[in-house]
Order: C-alpha cells, then sequence, then structure tokens
C-alpha cells in the first residue's frame, strides 16, 4: 500500500504532491508545534509551490529516499507549507535563509527550535555532499549531533537569528517626499540596466514589470530616455524564449541576460502584470506590437488558467513526465515534420544540434523558440512579402499548438488566490477599457463575482479557494490587489457601485491592518494567526507589495473621490519607507510610482452629468499619467461621497470639472478644451 502523511487532507496542490513522500509531514499548525515542544524535537520546515521544479528535484532525490526520509522522521518534526498559501509563513524564513546565506529561492529549508525561532537555514539541497554542496543527509546528521549535544548552542544561534530578523523588519522613522528619490530610483535603474538586451541585471532576468511602470511615468513627464528602456525591454522579452510563441503568454523567468532560455513555469501574476505593462506601452507609444502580445496573453489566460465558474488558476508547471520544459522544447527533425518550412526554422533560430546545452554545456539536440527581429524586418531581409511571411509564420504556428497538444502537458495548480485574481482582474479590465473588446470585461466581471461569492465571508476576504473550500484568512495583498482590481472595472464602465466596494474593502483594511503609529500596513490582519513577528512590507518582489499597491489606490480613489484623509493615509505609507528606498530605491519601484504621483499631484477630472455620452471618448486610447476620472451621473446616489463631489452638479448636459498641476479650472462645457488641456 502507498504510503500516507498528513497532507492527504490538505486542499492545496503543492501539499498534495507530498502526501506520499516517505518523510511524515504535518501541516502547518499548533498540532505540529504542540509534538516539537512534547517530544523536544527540532523542526524540518520545507517551503515551496507546486509548480517549483527544484522542489520536485529535491523530493524525488530525498524526500522519498527511505534514508533521508527516516532520518528526517527521526531527528525532526517535518512541516509542509505551500508559499502561495501563506505568504506571511515564507516572508518570515525566507528573511532568515537571507540573513544566514545571502540568497534566498525554493525549495526553501528551515531548522526550528520547537516554538519557531529558525537556527538553520538553505534552498534546495542535494541528497549527498558534493562538488562542494553539502548534502541533506549530512547536515541533518550533524543537526542531530548539535541538538543532542549543545543545544544552548543551538538556542543561542536560534536568539540571535530572531533578534537580527526583527531589526531587519523594525519601522523606520518618517521622512518627507522629496523630489530627488525619484531621480534616484531612475539613477539606480538607468545603471542596473542593460542596454543590449533591456531588462535588469546580468544574468538571470525576471520580467520586473514594476520597474517598467515607473520608468513609463518617468519618461512621459521627466526624462524620455526612460521610455527608450521600456521599449527595449518589452521588445526583447517578446522577441525571446522567456515568451511562448505557440501558445502564448510569460514564462517565470529567463537564465541568460538575452531572455532566450527560460525557466518554463507560467505564473498567473506575471501574466497579469505584463498584460498591464504591454497595455500602457501600446497606449503610451502605439506600438501594435504590445497590443498584440497583451491580446495574446489574455487569450492564454482564457483557454488555459480560467476556471469553469470565473475565478483564475494560479499556475503551470515548468516539467512534464519529470523533465523540465519538456512541453515547450523541440526537435529540428520534429520541427521539419510539421513545419516542412525550413525559413520557419530559421526565424525561430533552430539548430540541427538544438541550441539548448545540456547540464555538461553541450548541445542537447533541443530548441527553444525565439525571434531576433520582428517578421516584417525579418521577410524584408530574406527578399519575401511580408505579409505572405504573417500568413505562414500564423500557419506554422497553429501546426506546432495543435500538435502540443498530443503531448502530455505540465500540471496546472488550480487553487485559486484573491490576490492573483486581483491582478488578473485589474489586467482583463483594463484590457477592457484600452482594447473595447467586450469579452474582456465579461472576464473581470466574472472573475470578481466568484471572489465575492466564494472568498468574502462575514466581512472578511479569504485567500485560497480549492476543491469546494475557502481557507486562510486574506492578507493584506489580497485586499490591495483586489482594490485595484475593483477600480479598474469602475475605470472601464464608471458604475459606481465598484466605488462603493472598493471604500468598503478600504475601511476593512483600515480597520484590521493599519499601523497607526508608524504609517503603512501590516501584511496580517490583527485576527491572523500569530507568528514569529507581523511583517509589514514595501519592497516589490516578482509581485509588487501590498503597501505601494494600496498607496496607489488610496491615491486614486482620493483623486476620484476629492478625498483628503484618503490622499494622507498614501502620503503616510510612502513617508514610512522612505528611509528604506534611501537605501536602494530600485527595490521599491512601484512605492516611487505613489511618490511621483502625490509629488506631481496628478490630474483629476470629475464629469457631472446627466447621460453618458458626455465621456470624452479620446481619453480612452491616450495614457496620462496619475489621471483618474469619476462620472457623476445626477441620477445616481452619492451620498457615500466626500461634501465637494456631491455638491459638482451638471450645469447643462455636461460640466467637466478639472484638476492639474495642483490647479482646478473653472467648471468647463466643451470636451475638446479637456482634450487640448491634458494633452498640452
Amino acid at each position: 500500500m502507498e504510503h500516507e502523511n498528513a497532507l492527504i487532507k490538505e486542499k492545496s496542490p503543492y501539499l498534495l504532491q507530498h502526501a506520499h513522500d516517505l518523510v511524515d509531514w504535518l501541516p502547518w499548525g499548533e498540532e505540529a508545534f504542540k509534538i516539537a515542544k512534547k517530544y523536544n524535537k527540532p523542526i524540518f520546515l520545507s517551503i515551496g509551490y507546486s509548480t517549483c521544479h527544484w522542489c520536485h528535484v529535491m523530493a524525488r532525490e530525498s524526500f522519498n529516499d527511505p534514508i533521508v526520509a527516516k532520518l528526517i522522521n527521526e531527528t525532526f518534526v517535518p512541516i509542509k507549507v505551500d508559499r502561495e498559501e501563506r505568504p506571511d509563513i515564507d516572508s518570515i524564513y525566507m528573511n532568515a535563509c537571507q540573513l544566514l546565506t545571502g540568497t534566498g529561492g525554493w525549495p526553501l529549508t528551515i531548522f526550528l527550535t520547537p516554538d519557531g525561532r529558525p537556527f538553520f537555514a538553505g534552498t534546495y539541497f542535494p541528497r549527498e555532499t558534493s562538488h562542494g554542496m553539502a548534502g541533506l543527509k549530512e547536515i541533518i546528521l550533524k543537526t542531530k549531533e548539535l541538538w543532542e549535544k549543545k543545544p544552548e548552542d543551538i538556542d543561542n544561534a536560534a536568539t540571535e537569528i530572531f533578534m537580527a530578523i526583527k531589526r531587519m523588519n523594525a519601522p523606520t522613522k518618517p521622512y518627507e517626499i522629496q523630489e530627488r528619490i525619484i531621480d534616484a530610483g531612475f539613477e539606480g535603474l538607468k545603471k542596473a540596466f542593460d542596454h543590449e538586451n533591456g531588462g535588469f541585471g546580468s544574468s538571470q532576468k525576471f520580467p520586473l514589470p514594476n520597474h517598467l511602470y515607473f520608468l513609463l511615468r518617468y519618461g512621459l513627464l521627466k526624462d524620455k530616455k526612460a521610455l527608450g528602456m521600456v521599449e527595449l525591454t518589452l521588445d526583447k522579452m517578446r522577441f525571446g524564449g522567456i515568451y511562448d510563441h505557440v501558445g502564448y503568454g510569460f514564462h517565470r523567468y529567463t537564465v541568460d541576460p538575452a531572455w532566450r532560455i527560460p525557466h518554463f513555469e507560467k505564473m498567473l501574476y506575471d501574466q497579469a502584470l505584463m498584460a498591464i505593462a504591454y497595455l500602457e506601452a501600446y497606449q503610451a507609444l502605439g506600438k501594435e506590437l504590445y497590443k498584440e502580445t497583451a491580446e495574446e496573453i489574455f487569450e492564454y489566460v482564457i483557454r488555459e488558467m480560467r476556471s469553469p465558474k470565473g475565478g483564475f488558476y494560479s499556475a503551470e508547471d515548468a516539467e512534464s513526465e519529470g523533465e523540465e520544459g519538456k512541453f515547450y522544447l523541440w526537435t529540428m527533425e520534429e520541427l521539419r515534420e510539421i513545419l516542412d518550412s525550413d525559413l520557419l526554422c530559421e526565424f525561430f533560430n533552430v539548430k540541427e544540434e538544438g541550441n539548448l546545452l545540456d547540464e555538461t554545456g553541450k548541445p542537447s539536440g533541443k530548441n527553444i523558440l525565439y525571434m531576433k527581429t520582428m517578421p516584417e524586418k525579418f521577410a524584408e531581409e530574406k527578399g519575401i512579402d511580408p505579409i505572405e511571411f504573417l500568413e505562414e509564420l500564423e500557419d506554422g504556428r497553429r501546426k506546432l499548438f495543435n500538435h502540443r497538444l498530443k503531448r502530455t502537458p505540465p500540471n496546472k495548480d488550480d487553487k485559486i488566490l484573491t490576490d492573483w485574481n486581483g491582478l488578473m482582474i485589474a489586467a482583463f479590465a483594463r484590457g477592457y477599457k484600452v482594447l473595447e473588446d467586450k469579452r474582456y470585461l465579461k472576464v473581470a466581471e466574472d472573475a470578481l463575482e466568484f471572489i465575492m461569492d466564494k472568498l468574502y465571508e462575514n466581512g472578511r476576504l479569504m485567500h485560497r479557494y480549492r476543491d469546494g473550500e475557502s481557507a486562510i484568512w486574506g492578507n493584506l495583498d489580497d485586499y490591495a490587489f483586489l482594490i485595484w482590481g475593483i477600480l479598474e472595472l469602475y475605470d472601464a464602465t464608471f458604475n459606481e457601485e465598484y466605488i462603493k466596494l472598493a471604500l468598503r474593502l478600504s475601511e476593512e483594511l483600515n480597520e484590521h491592518f493599519k499601523d497607526d503609529e508608524n504609517g503603512g500596513f501590516f501584511f496580517t490582519a490583527d485576527y491572523s494567526d500569530s507568528l514569529l513577528i507581523r511583517k509589514k512590507e514595501g519592497s516589490d518582489s516578482a509581485i509588487p507589495s501590498g503597501n505601494s499597491v494600496h498607496a496607489l489606490n488610496l491615491l486614486r480613489m482620493g483623486s476620484m473621490l476629492e478625498d483628503e484623509g484618503m490622499i494622507k493615509t498614501a502620503e503616510d505609507i510612502i513617508k514610512s519607507f522612505i528611509a528604506k528606498i534611501k537605501r536602494v530605491a530600485i527595490a521599491y519601484t512601484l512605492l516611487l510610482v505613489g511618490a511621483h504621483w502625490h509629488q506631481t499631484g496628478g490630474t483629476s477630472l470629475i464629469i457631472a452629468a446627466r447621460t453618458r455620452s458626455c465621456i470624452p471618448i479620446k481619453l480612452k486610447s491616450k495614457f496620462i499619467p496619475y489621471f483618474t476620472i469619476t462620472l457623476k451621473l445626477e441620477d445616481s446616489d452619492w451620498s457615500f461621497a466626500p461634501e465637494t463631489l456631491r455638491n459638482k452638479k451638471p450645469s447643462n448636459e455636461c460640466t467637466y470639472y478639472l484638476c492639474k498641476d495642483k490647479t482646478c479650472h473653472p467648471p468647463i462645457k466643451d470636451p475638446e478644451s479637456i482634450i487640448d488641456i491634458l494633452t498640452k
């Protein structure tokens, strides 16, 4: 009979992947810690997620090896955590890993005292010591010896690490928001920018859309060089292997600086954030490629990541049949047979020996599809008709897509997370506003309805839904990202019910998450599980921080509703992180977007109107940084709004109240005048 552990009763796809490991895993909870205290055993905490390739490798090598599993079971109380279900736990112990090793990642391996203090940390460990890397077996044996013979050394180390984590997360004194902070962000990004390949860094490349949001606005308002950085990055990413040229969507990151060799997993949040980046760049720069890329991302998400009930799934795995990238790679022989076109093979840089190297550095015989240039330019260089080549290219893509359907697909993590769904709602709502495709609005509205129906209970958001169960208290990101999506839906529809819903969720954040003493919002609510510390994050990672997103939400709602209290709360969030921004500005680029908005004062247009026809259509195609529109229809209920907004009434069919550059114009009746002022 197949071995089972306590994870068999969990809902998380990641935890269920480990329910048959030989390690006797327990889920995170009071029971595990009680056992550790009762038997005076250290805790082996392993944190990962279902689409993590190296998590799978470590499971195969160690957690299903009889010798290593027996050692873990005898020495520790083993606990498994899905980092996507419990980002609060992951964040604390990732700090420990970063403090002890200078780096982080998943699988995250942490040894804890029975009261939860970390005393050892790392990421992936091989089963045996090799190539200078300590093996898990050896590490466990040394830990066992120390625990039994020198427990005071472990206790002292755990106390020291715990105090370092507390210092690392201690609140900083608030500072005023100064213009040089914004410029420091731009200078930092310029230094980190790869002027040949776009993006940031010199080895692994991540999408980092927050940087692009900042640069786009900085480029439009301050320095046009920033726009060139955005354009090069978006072009190179779209050409590279990080983009799935057959089925669409972005992979997680690449292991090379030229965006060619991806780590193949696909995350929902990357699709959402990159779709918004391409939509904004399309509006600002007018490149058709950016519009097409956003449309293709949406096609992928609707096809692969949308549940029948409307919520969005979390991720697709990097591997299938135990091999990373197997679903996405091609041999030259396969491609010739499917495409019958050497020209398309050349366009996608396919090689007989393969363009992907194996672990020894030799050609693997396998190919990643990527482009070096636009199809039209390639056709021109080859002296062929661009329209005919584009038709051949699309025909070839369809053939490859249909062939790929016969392969074993990567596993899908089908849990539905409130925060990531909020990001995707924001993207689809923005897609509808910019591209006017009604499907996108329905997809966004269906997803919001799903979240509010399945993941909102008794005035509180929940974090995760799967298999009929909603669980885990919602965190700051759940609230902030969902409010972002709701505000995008308001911009797309001008239905004031969305503003009311955003305000309601924002009030819940204020009540249960706000740090009244130092500004900003804690990651967890005052009713959430008690952990080692209560964190307050401002820096961005693969996804933006909840504080940076909510600062923008508050600036947006404050502008739309003429609510100075909301603007003050946003200002307090930004001020609470200024000391940290001064140390490393590029870790806080979305907070810098908020700081930039606050500095400029933004632009707000309130339309007091008798009919919806008063909205200037030309504004839909414009990208205007830090701009909000409020449509206040005469027969709608605005009793929830501040008095200044309630008092704005139409003096004829349409009356426009415009504020720009911290100056408010007298009421305007001609919509063309609005366009002139906004585009000056």
